[in-house]
């Protein structure tokens, strides 16, 4: 899992690159980095891949359980408050839309990750509706 965590650094910092760079019509010295579909599609391998041997959810899960998977969760969270930011600069700037597609894909990497690390979902806290309205 470790590898898979470093292509999500650097990625992370081509993603960086990407929104940094206004999308100019005109001729440019250097091409911009820009998120590639490849990048998107290679995530989307890794959820199918780590999710084949998860059981199936039938409640919500709390972030928690193992130091590491609480990590992966907290990741999560600042990747979805970055799409909603992404998405946000979208309505305003012309942006590459695959950068909005890969930050969405990452925070479901990034939750699945967090059950695989859970023991494959067997320590995963589950939450139950109006346990303490007793």
């Amino acid at each position: 899992m470790g590898l898979v965590i470093k292509e999500i650094q650097n990625d992370l910092f081509d993603l960086g690159a990407d929104l940094s760079t206004p999308i100019s019509k005109g001729k440019q010295k250097y091409p911009p980095l820009r998120i590639k579909q490849i990048q998107i599609d290679k995530l989307e391998k890794k959820i199918d891949y780590y999710n084949a041997d998860l059981t199936a959810l039938n409640s919500f899960i709390l972030p928690g359980g193992s130091e590491a998977s609480s990590l992966l969760h907290l990741s999560r969270t600042i990747a979805r408050r970055a799409e909603r930011d992404t998405s946000l600069l979208s309505s305003e700037e012309e942006i590459n839309m695959k950068s909005l597609t890969y930050l969405n894909r990452l925070s479901d990497l990034l939750f699945v990750l967090s059950r695989v690390l859970n023991e494959y979902g067997l320590k995963d806290i589950l939450w139950v509706p109006g346990l303490n309205q007793e």
